[in-house]
């Protein structure tokens, strides 16, 4: 990556926009199950509601959801999730933090930026076929309905980040046709997002 490309680069928190509450007004908790590296739930009216409206978690195998880690943490948090270990016994906000740090690399710094574009009403997915973290829609876009539009690089501000990782993250957004945020989490969990372009010289 060049000066001119960094040059070129856009801070866009603005553009993305202020919070938004995308959860289902429904007051009941839905009851998961941890799995090793992702939750599991039963198939029924909440679990269909909240994929149908908000694209949380994945169906599989017909009578079934499930959530990533970070997608799980979110719905602990907010409320929506009690979730229940192989021993039968639940796990609080922190306990399951825990675990997910066992099994995620840089998961902590993920799951804050994931939990900020949610909060911004946008729908997040995981990239991991795109070698990215993230993949992200235009708000009141599904999957589905359209590509994303951007890839996501969670990156925390004190850990640093060489010109040679930039350029292979950018080279993954542009083989991919979306556009690259890098989201940049300091030590308060505020978030910064950097919009990368290519630029021709």
């Amino acid at each position: 990556m060049t000066k001119k490309e960094v040059e070129n680069s856009e801070v866009i928190e603005e553009k993305l926009g202020g919070e938004v509450d995308d959860l289902p007004v429904s007051r009941e908790t839905i009851k998961v199950n941890l799995a090793k590296e992702i939750v599991i739930a039963e198939s029924n009216d909440l679990t269909r509601e909240l994929y149908d409206k908000t694209r949380y978690g994945e169906p599989f195998d017909n009578k079934k959801f499930q959530y990533s880690l970070i997608e799980a943490l979110y719905l602990i948090e907010r409320g929506k999730f009690i979730v229940i270990d192989g021993k039968d016994k639940e796990i609080d906000f922190d306990g399951f933090v825990k675990k997910a740090r066992k099994v995620e690399p840089n998961f902590w710094v993920r799951y804050v930026v994931f939990k900020d574009l949610r909060r911004r009403g946008y729908i997040v997915k995981t990239a991991l076929k795109f070698g990215a973290d993230f993949r992200v829609y235009d708000r009141g876009v599904k999957p589905g309905e359209d590509h994303a539009r951007w890839v996501v690089f969670p990156v925390y501000e004190a850990s640093g980040f060489t010109w040679f990782e930039m350029a292979a993250k950018n080279r993954v957004a542009h083989s991919t046709r979306k556009r690259l945020l890098l989201a940049v989490v300091d030590a308060e969990s505020d978030v910064t997002y950097l919009e990368l372009k290519w630029l021709r010289p």
